[in-house]
């Protein structure tokens, strides 16, 4: 199993699917493991605080609309978050609450080479993509010059 999966486990996170979650060899190619959903995962676990990069969904429950937000906004990290309604209004309500550089509503990972892309807190310094990323990219100078 996945260091995250495991340690996730021995917190008191119940692995739902993955196939045992084992580790496999790709020659050549590194280690990968299955697609996991974690469930019980509570924001006092590691897996609910770090970020796993790879396909390991934590589910966190929440009680009501203000709940979903706390746990959201309660992480060091704010690249991005999915919000899922049918209430537009509640879409634009939470949006605005959330302390994530994207915040997609009924999609995942849209985007566009026009509009900027970063995050709060710890996911991020600034934005790529579009004319906000050019002062990144670019060094001003100012040459004076007494004739």
């Amino acid at each position: 199993m996945t260091l995250a999966v495991e340690q996730a486990a021995a917190e008191g996170a119940r692995v739902v699917t993955g196939p045992a979650a084992r580790l496999r060899p790709v020659p050549a190619a590194g280690w990968y493991t299955c697609p996991t959903v974690l469930d019980g995962v509570t924001l006092g676990m590691t897996v609910a605080r770090d970020e796993v990069f790879g396909p390991v969904l934590a589910v966190l429950t929440a009680d009501d609309v203000d709940s979903a937000i706390a746990l959201a906004n309660d992480t060091e990290y704010g690249l991005a978050v999915s919000v899922w309604t049918c209430d537009v209004s509640l879409a634009h309500r939470v949006s605005r609450r959330l302390r994530a550089g994207t915040v997609w509503v009924n999609c995942y990972e849209e985007g566009d080479m026009t509009v900027p892309f970063g995050g709060y807190k710890q996911s991020g310094n600034g934005r790529d993509k579009s004319a906000h990323a050019l002062e990144k990219y670019t060094e001003l100078k100012t040459t004076w010059i007494a004739l």
